[in-house]
């Protein structure tokens, strides 16, 4: 229970977490967690429910007149983070995903989610992987999808860093270059607020999607 106050801490302040790990960590190892909650959101199946693009919005931020993060390491670090973490579940969906998903003792994989997740790879092909990155939730269920469906790895892995280079970009530049603004200083938790709902929209979207695509077949039949 208490890493789930901490994730939801972390999601509602991010901006006093990270300011708090620059002065306790130093600014070498104030990495080290950044690092870890992108990886683990992105490669472990059970962890949809990380704050991934707040957290690099935010420390975007830090990187912006001497916050005490370096930009260029924030790309680097972070994007490396996203793409082990995505090849991880990949792997983890290739060896043990069926067994994972017929155990039921993973929740978060509804059968609406993962139809979901299913019919991005049928409308984007290859191009899911790097799509998914900007939905949560559905960004941690794709590389398990693809590792279960045998995707061929090569590819994965090309489409795998194509979209953790420009999920990690896009969220650490919009804060690098905006979040200085009065505005986003004074009302940052509305605007960290708004980053999950509008990250969220489409992921809410195709799930009312599948239940109404799943109650109009039960009708069907």
């Amino acid at each position: 229970m208490e890493i789930i106050h901490f994730f939801i801490d972390l999601l509602k302040d991010p901006r006093g977490f990270i300011a708090d790990w620059i002065i306790t960590l130093g600014p070498i190892w104030v990495y080290t967690p950044l690092f870890i909650i992108i990886f683990v959101e992105t490669g472990l199946v059970i962890t949809p429910f990380l704050p991934g693009d707040s957290l690099l919005f935010t420390a975007g931020i830090f990187a912006a007149d001497g916050g005490g993060l370096n930009l260029a390491a924030l790309l680097i670090l972070l994007s490396l983070a996203a793409i082990l973490g995505n090849t991880s579940n990949y792997w983890i969906g290739n060896k043990v995903g069926q067994a994972i998903i017929d155990s039921g003792r993973v929740k978060v994989l509804t059968p609406e989610r993962i139809k979901q997740t299913q019919e991005f790879f049928d409308k984007y092909g290859l191009l899911a992987i790097v799509v998914t990155r900007f939905f949560p939730i559905i960004r941690t269920f794709a590389p398990f999808i693809a590792g279960l469906g045998r995707m061929h790895f090569g590819r994965f892995m090309l489409f795998n860093v194509i979209g953790g280079v420009i999920w990690v970009t896009i969220f650490v530049l919009l804060g690098y270059f905006f979040g200085g603004i009065p505005f986003v200083q004074d009302n940052f938790e509305l605007v960290i607020v708004g980053i999950v709902v509008v990250s969220f929209i489409p992921t809410v979207i195709g799930l009312v999607k599948a239940r109404m695509s799943k109650g109009t077949s039960k009708k069907e039949s």
